[in-house]
């Protein structure tokens, strides 16, 4: 555990914040994993200002686990920290510092795996994203190039926190934005402008007429809290005076499906409601696919046998498992610490759940030894 909590330390103390430059962490992450012995192929994005890590151990090729997790932490602007975020804190059982629970307690787990993973019989794959947190916007890009670096792997273990449990699924989520035009005119003319504001007022109720569908039609899985499909407007703005009829409004919402509903079925629905309203774009700006995974596939399997004691869940918040099972892959979600301490001032994980993610990767590494 010290080999972790050192790790964790200097992990916490880079400001990997999201959608900003990340080589300072990448660095420390390649070097850790080169002197471990492994195969580091880096990828960036188009700007070449952010990057992430695919690395293996063990054969080379294809099959294996791998192990996955972002780099980027959410802001602390506005957040009343106790202490330094960017600085680790041990206190009592508990350690503290922005990114600890939401995931750079698994990273430092996945780093001290491939320091220990000594002659493996089959691979053992590590993944390090950028920019998860908006989107999970690294990850595809560095799936596109999986096969040429380390090989598609059988398994993929994400590492969000679940308090080692073992996620077996979660909604998918599609981010859009409509853009109401109208026409602008002075307000004592009124009805004879075409009020921005108002097409998006009718547009809204057209979210809550699909939601209310949703409720009454849609598929329904009480292994989540809300056991619907959702839609959900999150910001509307338009306008820049009283007096002034407004001549664009823009509302961001969201969609987050359940797996067997097909989130382009919903965004048909509502691009026809718009249409119908009239004068009403719809552009998709983010999103991530569901999880649904089989419990009785080699992933599931596979965990159950390691961690005999951990319950299957599904989890509500969304994850980069979509994307890996999307391409092929069995994967499920299983990491220490829990998301109701994540993004939140004074984040913190027990010290207790890194040691219960330790040993169930030191059980991974034990059967990837074995022939």
């Amino acid at each position: 555990m010290s080999r972790v909590l050192a790790h964790l330390e200097r992990l916490v103390g880079f400001r990997s914040l999201t959608d900003r430059p990340n080589g300072d962490i990448v660095d420390y992450l390649a070097d850790a994993l080169g002197a471990a012995g492994a195969r580091v192929h880096r990828l960036f994005d188009e700007s070449g200002e952010r990057s992430g890590i695919f690395a293996s151990l063990g054969p080379k090729g294809p099959g294996g686990v791998m192990l996955s997790g972002h780099v980027d932490v959410v802001p602390v602007v506005g957040q009343a920290w106790s202490s330094d975020p960017f600085r680790l804190r041990h206190e009592g059982d508990r350690v503290y510092g922005r990114g600890t629970t939401d995931m750079k307690g698994y990273l430092a787990c996945m780093l001290v795996a491939a320091e220990r993973a000594g002659d493996l019989a089959r691979p053992l794959k590590l993944a390090f994203s950028w920019d998860e947190e908006i989107g999970c916007r690294g990850i595809p890009v560095m799936l596109a190039r999986l096969e040429e670096t380390v090989g598609r792997p059988e398994i993929c273990i994400v590492g969000e926190p679940t308090q080692m449990r073992i996620a077996i699924g979660h909604k998918g989520k599609t981010s859009l934005r409509a853009v109401c035009h109208g026409a602008a005119g002075h307000s004592a003319d009124a009805p004879d402008y075409v009020n921005a504001l108002h097409l998006a007022a009718a547009f809204i109720n057209a979210l809550q007429a699909e939601q209310a569908r949703l409720q009454r039609e849609g598929t329904r899985d009480a292994g989540f809290s809300t056991p619907v499909s959702t839609v959900h407007a999150g910001v509307m703005q338009g306008g820049t005076a009283l007096n002034i009829v407004p001549d664009r409004a823009e509302i961001l919402f969201e969609i987050r499906n359940l797996a067997p509903d097909v989130p382009e079925e919903i965004i048909a629905r509502l691009r026809a409601a718009a249409a119908r309203i009239g004068g009403i774009e719809i552009e998709e700006t983010g999103g991530y696919p569901g999880l649904a995974a089989d419990t009785d596939g080699p992933a599931v399997r596979l965990m159950q046998q390691i961690m005999p004691e951990a319950a299957l869940t599904k989890v509500s918040y969304g994850t980069e498992a979509g994307h890996f099972a999307r391409a092929g892959i069995d994967t499920v979600v299983c990491g220490p610490g829990t998301m109701a301490q994540g993004h939140k001032p004074d984040e913190f994980i027990e010290i207790a759940e890194l040691k219960r993610c330790e040993a169930m990767l030191e059980r991974l590494l034990a059967r990837l030894r074995c022939t």
